[in-house]
């Protein structure tokens, strides 16, 4: 597991921004999609070959794609939901994660790693 220091973390933004706005956005598409299509999801007797339906499996291998690249920097993916991730960091002799949530500009806040984004505090 790598480390990060907050200016190592906050370097790294630039490339994890766009990333997280498509994770984000395909998210967002395949759930409404997966909503709206459902029913025939359910029936195995169905036939599934709708384009809205194409267009789901597609987000969803294109969601696998943007995890696996975001993790391959070293970081984790705490909620894809509101666009959460947590950086490994060494704060006073302890691990913590450095924490940023999609919309902020840098990161401010770390947690002990047992807190999680309730007990986030200024870095």
């Amino acid at each position: 597991m790598k480390y990060f220091t907050v200016e190592e973390a906050n370097a790294l933004l630039p490339k994890l921004k766009p990333l997280m706005k498509q994770l984000l956005n395909r998210r967002a598409r395949a759930s409404r999609l997966a909503q709206q299509q459902g029913h025939l999801l359910g029936d195995y007797r169905s036939n599934v070959g709708s384009a809205d339906l194409s267009t789901l499996t597609q987000d969803f291998v294109a969601i696998d794609r943007l995890i696996a690249h975001i993790q391959a920097y070293g970081v984790l993916i705490k909620d894809v939901n509101g666009g959460l991730l947590d950086f490994l960091s060494e704060r006073n002799g302890r691990d913590v994660y450095l924490c940023w949530k999609y919309g902020e500009d840098k990161i401010e806040f770390y947690h002990e790693l047992h807190t999680g984004f309730a007990g986030r505090q200024q870095v």
